[in-house]
């Protein structure tokens, strides 16, 4: 197809050289590729690993082509520092990478969260522990949300559940960065990152971002040297730093909160997924509905702030609630934990398929009539 009838034709294509308009047809890799480079990316820094490598293999056709800074490093380590050092010099950067890769980032990104630094990461998450498999898998939900590296830090993380949401997503979590001056990461599985849809792209939200004086772009005009670390020595001045970072993320909380409710207003069971696996439960309500149960589902778009805002409207009454994830149960936790921050004491079972197997439709529903069957005792 041409770009005048709207559609791509297949691979790394020309999207980027902003000829193309409308509705066009990515797998979730490219579309993350293609949104944070209409989002401004001025350096990308990466290096292969499946099943990620279409954004590397996007950004270096396309990168250069707009006089913006592709470069593959020699290893996930060399990676994450020149984002750190890109960062620091105010440039709008990105790095992405799967699960064993990310992990090995992990002590670069508590570095840019102690310094201050905007800077977008991306996991496309594959079956661990260890090497593991390259199919999609939620296992790094806990890795994700609860920082990851050393510090206590954390950072805005969002997971989309398609490829529409894989370019949104991208664009809102470029701005969060740099509104926030934090680090931010999109999480989501290998099988998303591969899936092919149609999307339309939005337009990047300038808004109200700030400037970067702090930046260590030389000392033009007189301004005094700006000195970009993460290192302080004193406890009291570490301290107080640690106590603006964690007022910083408290206000992420109250501000940030994203979550797809989906039939949830009557549903006596309601299943709570996120990613991939959302996409999938939501298939399922639409089955239970359609054979008499009032089933629905609040679907986690931010998983770092958890959405708890999502279950404020849906606890003045006893429900029960089913949380399916692609793992052997991670964001089981912070559900249970949402439900008794607001007063409720619910049954919340789990069910998780693990190492790249992706559950299905008809597994969730049986799931759900079989623990919770129709008219049963809670």
């Amino acid at each position: 197809m041409t770009a005048e009838a709207g559609v791509l034709e297949a691979g790394p294509r020309a999207a980027a050289e902003r000829a193309v308009e409308g509705e066009v047809l990515l797998k979730g890799c490219e579309a993350i590729a293609e949104a944070a480079i209409r989002s401004g990316i001025d350096a990308y820094f990466a290096y292969p690993i499946t099943p990620q490598t279409d954004i590397p293999e996007y950004m270096a056709e396309h990168l250069p082509k707009i006089g913006k800074t592709y470069t593959q490093a020699n290893s996930e380590i060399s990676a994450i520092n020149m984002v750190y050092g890109a960062a620091g010099a105010g440039l709008r950067c990105m790095t992405s990478s799967s699960s064993p890769g990310v992990s090995l980032k992990q002590e670069g990104i508590s570095y840019i969260a102690g310094a201050e630094l905007p800077c977008f990461i991306v996991n496309v998450m594959r079956g661990g522990p260890g090497l593991g498999t390259v199919y999609g898998s939620q296992e790094d939900y806990w890795q994700s949300v609860k920082g990851g590296g050393h510090g206590g830090y954390r950072m805005p993380v969002m997971a989309p559940a398609t490829v529409q949401e894989c370019a949104d997503l991208t664009m809102l979590c470029i701005r969060l960065a740099d509104l926030y001056r934090t680090p931010t990461l999109l999480c989501l599985d290998g099988t998303l990152g591969q899936m092919w849809e149609n999307l339309t792209f939005g337009e990047f939200d300038e808004t109200g971002l700030p400037p970067k004086p702090w930046a260590t772009t030389g000392r033009k005009g007189g301004r005094p040297a700006n000195l970009v670390n993460s290192i302080i020595i004193e406890p009291p001045e570490l301290e107080a730093h640690n106590r603006l970072l964690h007022a910083r993320y408290a206000q992420i909380a109250q501000r940030e909160q994203r979550w797809e409710e989906y039939q949830a207003d009557d549903a006596e069971v309601i299943i709570v997924a996120f990613g991939l696996a959302g996409r999938i439960a939501r298939t399922a309500v639409d089955q239970l509905r359609a054979a008499g149960r009032k089933v629905g589902l609040v679907r986690p778009i931010s998983l770092f702030p958890f959405p708890v805002d999502g279950f404020r409207p849906l606890v003045g009454r006893p429900r029960k609630w089913l949380v399916v994830e692609m793992n052997a149960g991670q964001m089981v936790e912070d559900v249970k934990g949402a439900l008794f921050d607001l007063g409720r004491i619910d049954p919340v079972k789990f069910y998780g398929r693990q190492g790249g197997v992706i559950p299905t439709p008809d597994e969730i529903a049986e799931v759900v009539q079989r623990e919770f069957p129709k008219g049963g005792a809670r």
